[in-house]
């Protein structure tokens, strides 16, 4: 069976796959067609949290479509885009400025007042909320008239507060000052914000929130108006579904992972990417090789970089992805933190795919083959045999450390793979029970220090569950990170000098080896919609997942035009 013949009996089946899901989630009586965007790739399970607070918990679109943050954050062009704020500044080496935009009102008619900031601030100051973590670093915030407010900082963490001001929503103080414990980390069933969007009904199968009746502020400011009157979100855990919807027409926007794409864009199917060629998506984070430290071989950085040499990222790229992904550099940062890449480190401390020069860091290292089998032993003579997880149903990673595993095996290091399933294979990363796995956590951001105290932070502690997996223990690193963060993030170079350091250090001990960049999942129809972000056109993530509507994404429901019937 030839490439075309696979092609043709995937879409085939992947069509009869959607047709039940096509009329369960998408009457087009339902909603003006013209008038209604159809997106999937973000709900995994029925819809029923609407609370901007709880990270990762609520529908689609409750932070960017209802709720807004201060600034937007560009990561193409790396700047902050005032939003709610019209400006916010420095006015001290510990005070930060909030001038908010005059007229802006909550969906109930109140106005937006920095009374609303400084709520939404201390909120997190008296409960344990997701965000609670600034006040290790925030003193006061002072509401000093209706539209200003001023931060006081115990210490300037420049870097986690350039995070913030676009990561994070504005609250209504009027509604949520006074909500206990349970009721700030409750469903909040009736979302008001300020954004173009308001919640309008939801069921087991999507997510519909509707155009506001009256004015968005970004329209008068911005020029921005929102082309779908409705957006229409389903809830889709199925490759093959969406592949089906996507052709069908009957879903507009897929932010899944489709395998075998480069084929359909080619082969005349009237879907978008960001880029016409590979690799075709925009890189959205990096996919790491994580190792527990706590035991040997893998507490010794010769063998780490042996590892590192050793695995095969340019067949991954080619024939797990079809070219959809792209081989990380050395240092892992993304395609967006090129500026921070110290190549002159690369070039005397990186690597590649080298099976020859991994067997030579093997032997040099002491790490040989003594009884024959094909692998080398520990040090100590004792058998090496890794287990590698990724889990279970990630198709794409289970085929990529099935090529890890081969190319492993063939400069002689026993590598073996295993798929639990999702929540055993994060508990055994949380816990160190494990010895190798692929890990993404952190998405691209505003800041490369966010992968650096990802990779370094410390203390250790028993359970480590979000930074750090590895358990490396290098307090000279850490403290690098620390000052990474007190540097501004204007401040290129300041931040280079720091990062360099950084890179140094990562490359030396290899404590995480970086494989590819995960790619920002969007393949878009050109059936009902066009005029989809582009390199060239609208050069803007075209995501729906949570993070990526305040990077840019009501850029995208600007630009896009819906397709007249003739």
């Amino acid at each position: 069976m030839n490439n075309r013949t696979r092609l043709v009996s995937l879409v085939a089946a992947a069509a009869l796959t959607a047709t039940s899901v096509t009329a369960a989630v998408a009457q087009p009586s339902e909603y003006p067609r013209e008038e209604t965007l159809y997106t999937s790739g973000t709900q995994w399970g029925a819809p029923n949290d609407w609370n901007p607070v709880t990270d990762w918990n609520y529908a689609m679109g409750t932070f960017g479509l209802v709720y807004e943050p201060l600034f937007l954050y560009d990561p193409l062009q790396d700047e902050y885009v005032p939003w709610l704020a019209e400006s916010g500044e420095w006015t001290g080496e510990t005070e930060y400025t909030i001038k908010l935009r005059d007229g802006i009102t909550w969906a109930d008619g109140e106005p937006l007042t920095a009374e609303d900031v400084k709520v939404t601030l201390e909120l997190a100051k008296d409960n344990p909320l997701p965000y609670s973590g600034i006040w290790d670093f925030l003193e006061s915030v002072e509401a000093v008239d209706d539209l200003t407010a001023v931060v006081t900082f115990s210490s300037p963490q420049h870097q986690q507060w350039g995070n913030f001001i676009y990561n994070r929503p504005v609250l209504p103080a009027h509604l949520w000052a006074d909500r206990s414990e349970e009721e700030l980390l409750g469903p909040n069933e009736n979302p008001i914000g300020t954004g173009p969007y308001q919640y309008l009904t939801h069921d087991q199968g999507r997510m519909v929130w509707q155009k506001r009746d009256d004015a968005w502020w970004a329209t008068e400011v911005y020029d921005l108006d929102p082309k779908p009157t409705y957006i229409v979100d389903i809830v889709n855990g199925s490759n093959n579904v969406a592949l089906g919807l996507v052709l069908q027409g009957g879903l507009d926007l897929s932010n899944n992972f489709l395998p075998g794409v480069a084929t359909l864009i080619e082969g005349g199917y009237g879907l978008s990417t960001y880029y016409d060629e590979p690799p075709y998506m925009l890189s959205a984070n990096t996919a790491w090789l994580a190792m527990d430290h706590t035991e040997p071989p893998l507490d010794d950085p010769a063998f780490r970089k042996a590892l590192a040499w050793a695995i095969d990222v340019p067949t991954i790229v080619n024939r797990v992805y079809g070219n959809i992904v792209q081989g990380a550099n050395p240092t892992g940062l993304l395609p967006t933190w090129e500026k921070y890449i110290d190549q002159s480190v690369v070039d005397e401390m990186g690597f590649s795919y080298d099976p020859e020069m991994a067997k030579q860091a093997l032997a040099d290292a002491g790490y040989v083959d003594s009884d024959g089998d094909g692998f080398v032993e520990n040090l100590d003579g004792s058998p090496i045999s890794l287990e590698i997880i990724v889990p279970n149903g990630w198709t794409d990673w289970m085929e990529s450390i099935r090529v890890i595993a081969e190319s492993a095996a063939a400069v002689g290091i026993d590598v073996q793979t295993a798929f639990p399933d999702y929540n055993a294979r994060t508990d055994a990363i949380h816990s160190a029970n494990f010895d190798l796995a692929i890990v993404n956590d952190k998405q691209i951001s505003n800041t490369p220090w966010d992968y650096y105290n990802y990779m370094f932070r410390l203390p250790i502690l028993e359970s480590q569950n979000t930074d750090n997996f590895a358990r490396y223990d290098n307090p000279d690193a850490y403290a690098l990170v620390q000052q990474l963060d007190q540097v501004p993030v204007d401040d290129v170079e300041g931040m280079n000098e720091i990062i360099s350091q950084l890179q140094a250090i990562h490359l030396a001990d290899m404590p995480i080896i970086p494989l590819w960049y995960n790619g920002a999942w969007a393949q878009a129809s050109n059936a009902a919609w066009t005029n989809w972000p582009s390199d060239g056109g609208a050069e803007v993530f075209p995501i729906t997942w949570g993070g990526y509507w305040q990077m840019g994404g009501m850029r995208w429901l600007d630009a896009i035009e819906p397709v007249v019937a003739e």
